[in-house]
């Protein structure tokens, strides 16, 4: 690496919530191994800003990314760093995504401050989330639980919790155990049953695609983790094929095998009833053409319509 681009400071984009920065500074670290001088800009985002109405009601493109994405574009930061399960699913030209870091546990979990609280297909519990795959998901597996809007920072969630508002709070295993709350654990779902949304568990790195060439190499050796690129690439290109945002109920999970990648993916109708999901595998080089694939293969089999439903009672054209 040239030494000028040693002496680069890079400045960081990040939300401000514990997590965001958690996410932030260990991007910092890993940089700061690599030799490079950084700097964490905090920005807020429509997502951190809007608490008082779901995702699907104040539109999920962007929702976390925009704002940091135009700091990119202005110049005033190197990179953003995001949850990659929130970045949407076409990014724009402009733009690009040069590094996924290395993918924590990806399973849902549930957290209680009642170590007996149990879920069985019985339960009538209230459960917490924002995610309109979780409640569909729950719908499908636990029909008679009820649940409750969560928005806000993990620790705004889990205070709601405290408070009674509802007896579970459903997040990403990976949120949990990087602010210290696995210890609230009392269930964690399998992956076979509730497949993740794309991208859950890996930290995205993206940069303005003007951005110095040899710079954008540096940060991309200092950050990327080659096998959990490969089976984002994979999951992305499902969701960008499936035009799903995050208040869209598709999931996607791919992992390496022996002989290549595997990608399990599909979608669930937001009452539960209807469960699509097929899995793929081949090479890694085809990794973002078996995410393709998928996505049409499930589109073709009646995913297409549960969109049409979903698209025509949120009153979208």
């Amino acid at each position: 690496m040239q030494n000028d681009i040693k002496n680069t400071t890079i400045r960081i984009g990040t939300r401000g919530s514990k997590l965001a920065l958690w996410q932030a500074e260990a991007v910092a670290e890993q940089l700061q191994a690599a030799g490079f001088k950084t700097e964490l800009v905090i920005i807020s985002t429509k997502g951190d800003q809007v608490l008082d109405k779901s995702l699907d009601k104040i539109g999920s493109k962007g929702v976390f990314t925009e704002e940091l994405e135009v700091s990119l574009r202005e110049g005033s930061i190197e990179v953003a760093v995001h949850s990659a399960k929130d970045v949407q699913s076409s990014i724009p030209e402009d733009l690009e995504l040069i590094a996924f870091m290395e993918r924590e546990k990806v399973n849902d979990v549930l957290l209680s401050y009642n170590p007996d609280f149990t879920l069985t297909p019985e339960s009538t519990a209230m459960i917490g989330t924002s995610s309109t795959r979780r409640k569909a998901l729950l719908k499908k597996y636990y029909p008679g639980v009820a649940t409750a809007e969560s928005r806000g920072n993990l620790q705004t969630r889990l205070r709601k919790l405290e408070e009674g508002q509802f007896e579970a709070l459903l997040l990403a295993y990976a949120g949990v155990v990087r602010m210290g709350y696995d210890h609230l654990i009392v269930h964690t779902f399998p992956v076979e049953e509730f497949v993740p949304a794309a991208g859950q568990g890996s930290v995205a790195i993206e940069c303005a695609r003007s951005l110095d060439a040899d710079l954008k190499k540096g940060l991309k050796q200092a950050l990327n983790h080659t096998d959990t690129h490969i089976c984002l690439l994979a999951e992305r290109a499902f969701l960008r094929t499936m035009e799903g945002g995050c208040s869209i109920p598709s999931f996607a999970l791919a992992h390496l095998t022996e002989h290549g990648v595997s990608i399990t993916g599909g979608i669930v109708s937001l009452d539960g009833q209807t469960l699509l999901k097929e899995t793929l595998a081949g090479p890694t080089v085809m990794a973002e053409e078996l995410g393709e694939s998928l996505a049409n293969t499930i589109l073709v089999n009646g995913g297409d319509a549960i969109l049409r439903s979903i698209k025509a009672m949120r009153g979208e054209v």
